[in-house]
């Protein structure tokens, strides 16, 4: 399957959301068309609603994919559609009526019930069985609602590279081999469970990790060694939400707790200016000072509706200075998470006096991507980033994690040339030359030299990562190979 070739995409296919739900989750292959689409063509995968179902929802979708069905129904709104994915049809397959023995087994491969199958086939009297190869779009593609035409001209065509399919070849050719021979799954009592657990995994961490290790021993994604799951993100994802609020108290815990995952330490025993979570609240003292790996102190301001006036900077000068002395405090970093917005005056004094502002939602986006890859968040980057951007600061770091990001991309990348390489050559190990060559003709997010890639391969097969491996070979050169996927999540 070739997944260097830059296409563009200029229509999107109609499908019933919790369908197009289904082949973006991995959870299915197939989707129902009511014309015969041709084997390569490609097209964006357009939501609707399930009015062109042959049974209502309860009736149509299988018990343990109905919740999930019912989450992207009501997803959808009168006015604007969010596109996430595109897809490439692999082949279309005619089922008639004399096909009917083979329903039970498709309805345990796919999302629909067995009844489901029967009365489409009912009422069209056939049924056009799309396999599709599913494209997550690099952005939500957010386009106005369309008529009701089977395809749906995009606004402005979309320039894609096939690098990062739902699912990976071996999986896809395993699992559409099962489709097109029926088949039957061999754990669906695993499916079972999945539907057991969707109720816990929105708000208990053991669930998701659960339910994802299923579904990857299933063949229903394609992050086979996506590491666990951080279970600081139950408190990370409160950040915005309780900064957004009129609980300060709690906000400026999260606030303390948020810079300790990032790196930060404070070892003094002084709780007017600690950044212990659990000795907050007291008058008169320092929101958050922290030492180590360099001097920071700060405010927190939660609010629902209020603006942040300038006696918010001016109180963080003030303390500032009575807790730790002029000369500490002008060598600190100074900043200031607040939720609401700046006035004038406060936005003034904040430049003014070397003070940068950031709200909770870019706090939690920061600690996020601490959580979900390792030290990925460089303290001494970030101290540039904010001292490059006194008053608002947010837009700044937001570029900074955009770059983390496609950092992050570049690696995952390098990792699926590496695993790529070695599938379709049956080898065990690869050279750096080879590498590089593969790595030129996979569309990479972006160019790099043979050295550049170089220092990538051996920082992705050091212990403290441990995506790739490395060893010598016999003429003394280092051979990579792979170890566990780098998943962007």
């Amino acid at each position: 399957m070739d997944n260097n070739r830059s296409i563009s995409i200029a229509t999107a296919l109609r499908l019933p959301a919790p369908d197009i739900t289904a082949l973006i989750e991995g959870r299915s292959l197939v989707a129902i068309s009511r014309i015969f689409i041709n084997p390569e063509k490609t097209f964006a995968l357009y939501p609707s609603d399930t009015s062109s179902n042959a049974l209502p929802n309860q009736q149509y979708y299988r018990p343990n994919f109905l919740d999930t069905a019912e989450k992207a129904i009501a997803e959808l709104n009168d006015h604007t559609v969010d596109i996430k994915a595109w897809a490439k049809c692999y082949k279309c397959e005619i089922i008639n009526q004399e096909d009917k023995d083979s329903f039970e087994i498709l309805s345990q491969l796919t999302v629909w019930t067995e009844d489901a199958w029967e009365k489409t086939i009912s009422q069209r009297g056939h049924i056009f069985l799309t396999y599709l190869r599913v494209y997550p779009l690099p952005e939500i593609l957010n386009i106005p609602v369309s008529s009701n035409s089977r395809f749906v001209s995009l606004p402005i065509p979309i320039a894609l590279s096939q690098i990062n399919p739902i699912l990976s070849d071996l999986t896809f050719d395993r699992r559409s081999h099962e489709l097109e021979n029926r088949i039957p799954p061999k754990h669906p009592e695993l499916e079972q469970l999945i539907s057991g657990l969707a109720p816990l995994s929105d708000n208990n961490l053991g669930a998701k990790q659960l339910d994802r290790n299923i579904r990857n021993f299933l063949g229903w994604n394609n992050k086979q060694s996506e590491s666990n799951i951080d279970p600081d993100l139950i408190w990370i994802e409160r950040i915005a939400t309780v900064g957004n609020s009129s609980d300060g108290n709690e906000f400026e815990k999260l606030v303390r707790k948020g810079l300790i995952k990032l790196g930060f330490g404070n070892y003094n025993t002084n709780p007017k200016a600690s950044l212990d979570p659990e000795a907050t609240g007291g008058a008169g003292g320092i929101d958050f000072y922290c030492e180590t790996p360099y001097p920071v102190v700060g405010e927190c301001k939660a609010t629902q509706t209020e603006t942040v006036p300038s006696s918010t900077p001016g109180q963080l000068i003030q303390l500032g200075n009575n807790h730790l002395g002029r000369e500490k405090y002008d060598r600190c970093l100074k900043l200031i998470v607040a939720a609401g917005r700046l006035t004038q005056d406060a936005q003034l004094t904040a430049m003014n006096n070397q003070i940068s502002v950031i709200r909770p939602e870019t706090l939690q986006k920061l600690v996020e991507m601490q959580a979900k890859y390792r030290n990925s968040i460089d303290l001494f980057k970030l101290k540039e980033c904010l001292q490059d951007a006194y008053g608002l600061a947010d837009d700044r770091v937001e570029e900074y994690l955009r770059d983390i990001s496609q950092e992050i991309e570049i690696r995952s990348h390098i990792v699926k040339v590496v695993k790529n390489y070695l599938e379709n050559t049956q080898s065990k190990d690869v050279v750096l030359e080879a590498i590089h060559g593969a790595f030129v003709n996979s569309n990479p997010p972006k160019p790099l030299n043979r050295e550049e890639i170089k220092d990538i391969l051996i920082e992705l097969s050091s212990p403290l990562a441990g995506y790739l491996g490395r060893k010598r070979g016999r003429n003394g050169a280092d051979r990579f190979y792979f170890l566990r996927d780098l998943s962007i999540n």
